[in-house]
């Protein structure tokens, strides 16, 4: 159909601009006058020369011509008229391309009067009589027409003038200054026509019957010699009459509208017809759209149904909410014959717009599990919107730019013309956040703003999509607990759902620098947590105290950094032996710590006492008291066999005014009777002995082993073996040839380095001339190697146990 296609409708020529050819396009219009020039149309012209641009839907827009237009070259009974129109991809209209189009309608047959209402005017166009004596004229026009003449015997004859009645005054005006107030003026052989857009100084708003009506009074003559012609160019066109009741549409018109009707006597109804986009419908064709069409005595009345056929809806926004509104563009042709007119056509356009509706905008989420991608639709919107940007974490990003972001957008149009948008992101796009829901479920969550914009007001709206998307995908933090002699060990292996979950020790958030005043180890490289904690610690709760063992446990949780909430909980617990509480030195000093067992939070530590209850601790924290004295005071006692000397005391608890202790820790040091210590000395006058070095090839092995037991070596498969720092390794040093029970393995040196080089530097110390090395915080410790069935020769083996180290320059850790 090309771009433009065009209709003849009565007196009105339509030229309707293809919506697909357009689509994305800036336009500007123009009238082509029959000399060829190009007149660009703006508001102001189209009113005051017959012509009315209408946008009925997004990017269709509709031309309409008068017969009597401005630049309608009339012919016979046929009038032409000829658009341009130039189309760009920018708003400057660079590279713009150009469409003609020319379209001939047939007019008439005319009534005497004729009256349009427009959209953007009103038109009056009578009929041109054979021109008459002053003095018959006025004996034929009563009322005002005989103030007429003042007027006109004092403008310059031979031209056309306009006088405007006005309640306070009447003005005449050459039409050719009526032309520069805005009015239009054209004649040919048999007519005159006045066109008035609503906006003009002199145009009255009347309200008659209860509807108001934009009105222009004005009589129109030539003076020629001593002939007047003049015409009554009366003009009166509805402005409201429009209800909304029950989704229905109402509009009324009066039938006798007064200033149309002055000097009448007589008024006959001839033909009332009504219709859609200036199409006629038949009463079969309203009966089927549910119209109703009512001629009444007084008043033409026609109802709509809000939503029938021949109406669209159209969106609207206010106060930045989408919304609706039903617009339809009624037709209605009242034809009447009088005493002074005979016959009158008063054709009526109504471009009629319900009142603002609210909207509600849908979105739904198909999510594509195997794909790992969100499937959002939003919408459907009617074919005026179109998604201008999305708003990413606080960024504007026009849409064909959000595809750098890991958004793909699609368009889907449906048959009615309304449109949906798809939005699909990958769950893996950084801006989709993650939150742990429950047991294995992660919650991916969209939060993105969509920008809106309506054609062709440009009013934009906001939506706001925010999707939640639950998968099965989540890895919850695991723990690995372990105790050395000293100290409670937990390590965390960290999930995918905890990365913004933070340590706590019941409601003290566990920090780095809260774990250092309490002497806690902590760390975390990313992938691991890991927590040492030593055994008399503040937070270190103990149970099941009896001789032979303690009970000690450490709770620890992570909690949501955000909210708080509770996620998951971890504990160590481990029995210790009680000599980690009870220290008997060789000179008999006793020192002793009682720790306040689980049961007993009320106890108060600084009231522990010993058997002489004068005897009170040296040392007191909210759950530990340390004792220190000798063996010899605070009521200790002594128990001797031919062994060894036994020395008992016990720590004690007592409420106020009760003798009988509430809390009894006993505990006793045993020293040996009879003690040999060997001494070594060197005589100076004997020679010291000497060894005679030799040679010889001798077959050694170093072996980590898992535990202290020395019962399993780590394979070679299991290599590298990945400790943590203070985590102990147990080494084995074994000779295994020659087999030869005389011979006694002893170590001299044993060094760490940083590489696989032996040689490498740094280096650290182990073992010194066959000794521990005393500049170490955690001394090497040397085990007995006791005779079994996997060892023949104990004195081939040496075993000792290492805490894991790492080297450190300044502050900073040394890596390989």
């Amino acid at each position: 159909t090309g771009p433009m296609s065009s209709e003849c409708l009565g007196n009105l020529l339509r030229i309707t601009l293809n919506e697909a050819y357009f689509e994305d396009k800036y336009l500007s219009l123009f009238v082509v006058d029959q000399s060829g020039s190009a007149w660009e149309l703006d508001e102001a012209m189209a009113a005051q020369c017959g012509y009315t641009v209408i946008y009925s839907t997004w990017r269709s827009i509709e031309f309409r011509a008068s017969a009597l237009s401005c630049h309608s070259h009339l012919e016979k009974d046929m009038f032409t008229v000829t658009i341009q129109i130039k189309a760009s991809h920018t708003s400057d209209m660079s590279n713009a391309t150009t469409h003609l189009k020319s379209a001939s309608c047939h007019y008439g047959p005319w009534s005497p009067r004729e009256l349009m209402c427009e959209s953007n005017y009103m038109e009056v166009s009578v009929r041109r009589e054979v021109p008459q004596t002053v003095k018959d004229f006025v004996q034929d026009e009563p009322e005002d027409w005989t103030f007429v003449f003042p007027e006109a015997n004092t403008e310059e004859a031979s031209k056309w003038q306009i006088v405007f009645h006005q309640p306070e005054e009447k003005r005449a005006l050459l039409v050719s200054n009526a032309w520069s107030a805005g009015y239009g003026f054209n004649t040919t052989d048999s007519r005159v026509l006045l066109r008035v857009p609503y906006t003009a100084a002199q145009v009255q708003l009347v309200k008659d019957q209860g509807i108001t009506f934009s009105v222009l009074r004005s009589s129109m003559f030539y003076k020629y010699q001593w002939v007047i012609l003049m015409v009554d160019a009366a003009v009166a066109c509805p402005v409201d009459g429009v209800e909304y009741t029950n989704k229905t549409i109402t509009w009324t018109v009066p039938k006798y509208i007064p200033p149309l009707s002055s000097g009448v006597t007589s008024f006959k109804d001839v033909l009332v017809e009504a219709g859609v986009d200036l199409r006629k419908l038949s009463a079969k064709e309203m009966a089927s759209r549910k119209y109703v069409l009512l001629n009444e005595l007084k008043a033409i009345t026609m109802k709509i149904p809000i939503g029938a056929e021949g109406g669209y809806y159209k969106t609207s926004v206010s106060n930045g909410q989408l919304g609706v509104k039903y617009t339809i563009s009624l037709f209605l042709e009242h034809q009447w014959e009088d005493n002074k007119w005979r016959l009158t056509k008063h054709t009526i356009i109504k471009e009629i717009e319900t009142p603002f509706e609210q909207a509600e905008v849908t979105t739904s989420n198909n999510l594509n599990l195997s794909a790992r991608l969100m499937n959002v639709t939003v919408g459907t919107f009617l074919p005026d919107v179109e998604l201008m940007n999305l708003t990413i974490e606080g960024v504007v990003v026009a849409v064909p730019e959000a595809v750098q972001h890991g958004y793909l957008i699609h368009r889907i149009r449906y048959a009615n013309g309304s449109k949906a948008y798809v939005i699909q992101v990958p769950l893996d796009t950084p801006s989709i956040k993650k939150e742990y829901m429950r047991e294995d479920m992660r919650a991916y969550i969209l939060n993105v703003t969509l920008t809106f914009i309506t054609y062709p007001s440009s009013e934009t709206f906001v939506i706001p999509v925010i999707v939640l998307s639950a998968v099965k995908d989540a890895v919850l933090p695991s723990a690995r607990a372990f105790c050395d002699g000293r100290n409670l060990h937990l390590i965390i292996t960290h999930g995918n759902v905890d990365q913004n979950w933070l340590p706590f020790i019941s409601d003290w958030h566990l920090t780095q620098e809260a774990a250092q005043k309490y002497n806690y180890i902590l760390r975390d490289n990313g992938t691991h947590l890991a927590l040492s904690v030593p055994f008399l610690s503040p937070h270190v709760s103990y149970e099941a105290f009896h001789t032979s063992a303690i009970k000690a446990s450490f709770y620890l949780t992570l909690k949501d950094g955000i909210t708080l909430a509770q996620r998951r909980d971890f504990s160590v617990s481990c029995i210790f032996s009680p000599s980690e509480l009870i220290q008997c030195l060789p000179n008999g000093t006793v020192i002793i710590t009682a720790i306040k067992l689980v049961g007993g939070e009320d106890l108060d530590t600084a009231l522990l006492v010993l058997r002489d209850r004068q005897c009170k601790p040296s040392l007191v924290t909210e759950r530990t008291a340390t004792f220190k004295f000798n063996v010899n005071t605070c009521g200790t006692s002594r128990k001797f066999n031919s062994t060894t000397m036994t020395y008992e005391n016990e720590v004690l608890y007592f409420r106020p005014g009760n003798d009988m202790p509430i809390y009894q820790l006993k505990f006793l040091c045993s020293y040996a009777v009879k003690h040999t210590a060997g001494l070594q000395y060197e005589s100076k006058k004997s020679p010291p002995p000497s060894i005679k070095p030799g040679s010889g090839c001798l077959a050694l092995s170093l072996k980590l082993f898992k535990e202290k037991s020395y019962s399993e070596p780590y394979q070679e498969s299991e290599y590298p073996v990945i400790k943590y720092l203070n985590e102990a390794l147990y080494f084995e040093v074994e000779l295994l040839q020659p087999k030869d029970s005389r011979l006694d393995l002893n170590l001299d040196e044993c060094w760490a380095t940083n590489s696989q080089i032996q040689d490498s530097l740094p280096q650290w110390p182990i073992l010194t001339h066959g000794c521990e090395n005393n500049k170490d915080s955690y001394r090497t410790v040397f085990h007995k190697v006791n005779y079994s069935l996997r060892v023949k020769f104990p004195q081939h083996l040496k075993r000792f146990e290492v805490r894991m180290f790492t080297f450190v320059q300044g502050t900073s850790l040394l890596q390989e």
